[in-house]
């Protein structure tokens, strides 16, 4: 009994301990508190910016993938919503599918191209508030050389400074949807046993 006892006060001494840890850890630098955006002009943080797109497989699943490391440029006015601006290049080289053969067709003429358009962008038009922490984002779609608008649903997901240990940037984030057709960039192969319309969600991170 002696032992058991012990041995609950040890591990209770432990648990206290890790509590203690925890509650000393230092809270997350950024929050979903637009007072702490300010204005100016942020660079996309191309390692913390992902690009995901799902599709219809004949049917049977909801399929992804990702574009990692897109690059470009965000004016911000807080008090001017309608005043933003955003430029995105999306390098086509770095879809992911998970599939390697996959990838390798989506390089070729049947989709992308990539070899001859190696980047795909978006250019922001307009910029209108829908909101306190929303945002309707029109703007040009340019893919294989083919230019059409596009509107994104934007959403703000946080911001504030990064730690001095990792700059010190100011950094702001957003989450964005919406669809676009493949079909009007040239990229109809497999349609309709390979859906058309291209579900889209961009995760976006800015820095300072």
């Amino acid at each position: 009994m002696r032992k058991l006892l012990i041995s609950a006060a040890a591990f209770t001494a432990i648990a206290g301990g890790t509590v203690v840890i925890a509650q000393q850890m230092p809270a997350a630098p950024g929050a979903k508190d637009p007072a702490r955006v300010t204005g100016g002009t942020y660079q996309i943080d191309p390692g913390h910016t992902q690009v995901v797109f799902a599709y219809d497989h004949m049917g049977f699943s909801n399929n992804v993938g990702v574009i990692s490391e897109s690059t470009g440029t965000l004016t911000l006015d807080p008090k001017n919503v309608a005043a933003a601006k955003v430029s995105v290049d999306v390098p086509i080289a770095n879809i992911r599918t998970g599939v390697a053969k996959l990838d390798e067709h989506l390089m070729k003429a049947d989709f992308f191209d990539a070899a001859k358009f190696p980047k795909a962008t978006f250019v922001s038009t307009s910029v209108k508030a829908d909101g306190p922490t929303g945002a309707e984002i029109t703007g040009n779609l340019t893919i294989k050389g083919i230019t059409k608008p596009v509107t994104l649903e934007a959403e703000f997901f946080g911001a504030g400074k990064a730690p001095a240990m990792m700059g010190g940037k100011e950094n702001v984030g957003f989450v964005a949807t919406g669809a676009v057709k493949r079909s009007d960039f040239n990229m109809g192969y497999g349609v309709p046993m390979v859906g058309d319309a291209i579900e889209l969600k961009i995760i976006a991170a800015f820095q300072k």
